[in-house]
């Protein structure tokens, strides 16, 4: 074989090669602008997509997620979260849709703890307790980002300082929250905190999953599993009474998937309780399982956390309308929040909520995504 023949093989052998490897990962990154806040501050947006079909799409304000797509069992691609249908929405909102919320997810009892003897007094936002971070929690702040592109992934860090005093906390905080996308339609969600002076801190996602597709029926029907064999209870303004139950012959009990309606009437307005997962004796557990029969669209969450709260979006009203024009009812979407558990810096039996200056607070989140036929 002459040598210039030997060359144009291995130049398209190569190529082929090359090929390949760009289908396997076919990762795109999207940059766009959203819009214009009321303090003139400039949002944008990013979508990750994959080969799957899976696309997610974050903006800089609130660190939120606006939309998850994916394929159902037909190939029907369709969005799995609620959300608005503009930035105004957001600006506007009230239910932490698809929010990065924090400093402390969740409850904390009329706004108090105590740190070194000091006691700190948090903005109270929710029946005279605070919650989500109060009134301008990290879901009403634009976050610096950066989009980056790797071999396997694609994603964008996003950075908030919050400042000494913001909202009642002390300590300059540094929060960074990273979303990456794989194809193995993996949704990555790291989150870091580092701060100059003593403080809590809680951080979480806070999407409503409703795998039907544009929120075309409620979530009673959606199989859910939880891989908690206790749950923390709680008063009539939900806040933890400080016991920890076993979920055993209780409406809690989620160990098997049940759907999500089978004992929701048992409870006074739904589900908006924080589960205690099984320790499996590994950094990154399971946490639950989300299974729509109809669209054969499952969900699987995995957090480096202990807690989960499970949430079935029990205030929702029919006051918000979302970006396909559906009006969300009560139960038209559902909240599994890996976290600490709620009012634990007044718990001390509960996970430890405090970061020190020179600690690093870090916390995992997987969203796996996949179709059954």
């Amino acid at each position: 074989m002459n040598r210039n023949l030997l060359f144009l093989l291995i130049l398209c052998l190569s190529f082929k090669l090359n090929q390949g490897s760009m289908a396997q990962n076919n990762l795109t990154l999207e940059k766009f602008e959203y819009g214009t806040t009321n303090n003139n501050e400039i949002v944008d947006g990013f979508t990750l997509k994959n080969s799957k079909g899976i696309s997610v799409s974050i903006i800089t304000f609130g660190a939120a997620v606006i939309s998850i797509k994916m394929p159902d069992a037909d190939g029907n691609v369709e969005d799995i979260t609620l959300g608005y249908k503009d930035l105004i929405g957001y600006e506007n909102d009230n239910s932490y849709l698809g929010a990065t919320v924090g400093r402390y997810a969740n409850r904390i009892a009329k706004g108090k703890f105590i740190l070194d003897g000091v006691e700190y007094q948090l903005s109270t936002n929710d029946n005279g307790n605070h919650l989500h971070g109060g009134n301008k929690g990290f879901n009403k702040v634009v976050w610096k980002a950066e989009p980056f592109e790797r071999e396997n992934e694609i994603g964008v860090k996003l950075e908030y300082l919050s400042e000494d005093g913001e909202e009642g906390y002390p300590g300059n905080m540094k929060a960074t929250v990273t979303y990456s996308l794989n194809n193995d339609s993996e949704l990555k969600i790291y989150y870091e905190a580092e701060t100059d002076k003593k403080t809590i801190v809680n951080l979480t996602h806070h999407s409503y999953y409703n795998l039907s597709g544009n929120a075309k029926r409620n979530i009673l029907n959606h199989y859910l599993t939880i891989y908690a064999d206790k749950y923390t209870p709680v008063d009539n303004t939900l806040i933890p009474t400080g016991e920890i139950m076993e979920v055993e012959r209780t409406p809690f009990n989620f160990l098997k998937a049940k759907k999500i309606g089978a004992e929701i009437n048992e409870l006074p307005g739904g589900y908006d309780h924080n589960f205690v997962l099984i320790d499996s004796g590994e950094n990154m557990r399971k946490a639950a399982e989300l299974y729509d029969e109809k669209s054969g669209r499952k969900l699987e969450l995995f957090t480096t956390e202990q807690g989960v709260q499970f949430y079935s979006g029990n205030f929702l009203d029919g006051t918000i309308v979302g970006r396909e024009g559906v009006t969300y009812e009560k139960y038209f979407g559902l909240c599994l929040e890996p976290q600490k558990f709620p009012d634990s810096p007044n718990k001390s039996n509960f996970t430890d909520a405090v970061l020190d200056s020179g600690e690093i607070y870090q916390h995992t989140t997987v969203i796996r995504l996949s179709v059954e036929k």
